[in-house]
């Protein structure tokens, strides 16, 4: 900090006017009681003298302390100047600095706080959108720009979103009107069905925003509503087929052929066949609801994959005959035991052999392989990742499937062909159920397949610790 100039004038002019009082009793003095007038001057100058060094101290403090309160005000040092000890000027100025340290205490949680405010903004999942008082974009945060696709800042809302709805509603709330909010579809990038509530925010001398439009996606929700009601018409469409053949037969076997015994024993068995079917149907979709339930909770057990391999080989290899089918089983001796629930991985093994016999060509081979892994699938998750893992492979020597079927093969009820599907005895849930099995092993499910050569399904599992 600079030294001040000191002032000499204002010293004079402040000692002259505190001198006055001594002016007066001398002049009361030379009028009332003859002091020689030479006499009373010398008094006062001795007066003005002894005055002007006693304040001049004083102003000299409060000149420097005044330049260090400009300091401070532009941003300047910190330290206060060197004052008499004890005076008013220290006090002061001790005063000035402990007021200084707090304000800056003060804003230095101010601004811990804009940036943890900031940074909720940033980081909340539905996406937001500031608007000023002209519909402008004022910010928007990370979840809006994926939404998007840009930065739509300094833009009127209507070149980001062209919907009616959403822009009436902006315009209400900010002539004033309360909060609205409504749902509409977003057809580009991606089609989405989103929610929107817009309402009005507190004046801010940080920021131009007026009012805050908040976007909540409802796609996921829309999708796991259409799947809901499909898998209700699917489940009720798979039941009432084999339940009106059954009811059907019931009828005819209790009027027509009520005495036609060969006629009886060939609808008995179609009988048996329909009523298992319904059983097959209904014991997968309890499978599948129990799997749905512990999804969420990885297995805590170990179990030894490779025995359930031959054990699943063994139980499909008479199914497999039949069809002059055979079933090559490779397991490499090396594989170590995987972290998960034996039933439900055995019911993995035996879903995808099934299917391999299945749809297998008559007369080739199953193939089913029991390895390390090697390089995992994109869709492999951080337990497969952290450690060791193996693979279960099973392929088949059938018709293959078309690649734009394959997205949805794990999906309930959907089937590639659905006649040859049910032809066969398939419900439509075996590949969901294994999807879901895996899931809940932290594992990856991969598909491949080449139309007229076959399918190979690779089940990807981590190994258990230790």
């Amino acid at each position: 900090m600079t030294t001040p100039a000191f002032a000499t004038p204002r010293l004079l002019r402040r000692a002259l006017v505190l001198s006055l009082p001594t002016v007066a009793v001398l002049a009361v003095m030379v009028l009332s009681y003859g002091l020689h007038v030479l006499v009373a001057a010398g008094l006062w100058l001795l007066a003005f003298a002894a005055i002007a060094l006693l304040i001049r101290r004083t102003l000299r403090d409060a000149a420097h302390l005044a330049l260090w309160a400009r300091n401070l005000a532009a941003g300047g040092e910190a330290t206060p100047p060197r004052l008499v000890p004890d005076s008013a000027a220290e006090e002061i100025a001790s005063s000035v600095a402990q007021l200084r340290h707090a304000w800056h205490d003060r804003q230095a949680a101010l601004a811990a706080l804009a940036r943890w405010n900031d940074g909720l903004f940033e980081t909340l999942p539905d996406p937001l959108v500031l608007l000023d008082r002209d519909r402008r974009v004022v910010r928007v945060n990370r979840a809006a720009l994926g939404l998007f696709g840009r930065d739509p800042s300094d833009r009127d809302l209507a070149a980001v979103l062209r919907t009616p709805a959403v822009l009436a509603a902006a315009d209400s709330v900010l002539a004033g009107g309360p909060a609205e909010g409504g749902e509409f579809d977003l057809p580009v990038p991606a089609e989405r069905s989103l929610r929107f509530s817009i309402e009005s925010l507190g004046p801010s001398p940080a920021s131009s925003a007026v009012a805050v439009l908040v976007l909540t996606d409802l796609t996921a929700i829309k999708r796991m509503e259409r799947m809901r009601a499909d898998f209700v018409a699917n489940a009720s469409h798979e039941l009432r087929t084999p339940l009106a053949t059954l009811l059907g037969f019931i009828d005819t076997l209790r009027g027509p052929a009520r005495d036609d015994p060969e006629a009886r024993d060939r609808f008995l068995g179609i009988m048996h066949d329909q009523g298992s079917r319904m059983a097959r149907l209904i014991e997968d979709l309890l499978s599948l609801s129990r799997i749905e339930q512990d999804e969420h909770t990885p297995p805590a057990g170990t179990a030894d994959l490779g025995r359930i391999v031959k054990d699943g080989a063994d139980a499909l290899t008479p199914l497999a005959a039949a069809r002059s089918m055979s079933i090559d089983v490779g397991i490499d001796p090396r594989i170590p035991l995987v972290a998960g629930q034996a039933d439900q991985l055995a019911q993995v093994v035996q879903n995808l052999l099934d299917n391999a016999v299945k749809y297998g060509r008559q007369g080739t081979a199953v193939t089913i392989r029991l390895e390390i892994a090697g390089p995992l699938p994109d869709q492999a998750g951080p337990a497969l990742r952290a450690g060791p893992a193996v693979v279960l492979r099973v392929e088949d020597c059938g018709d293959g499937i078309a690649p734009e079927h394959l997205p949805r093969l794990t999906e309930r009820f959907y089937r590639v062909d659905s006649a040859r599907s049910r032809s066969l005895g398939g419900t439509g849930l075996g590949l969901a159920i294994v999807k879901h099995i895996v899931g809940r092993h932290r594992g990856a499910l991969a598909i491949q397949s080449i139309p007229g050569r076959g399918s190979a399904f690779s089940v990807f599992l981590p190994a258990a610790a230790g």
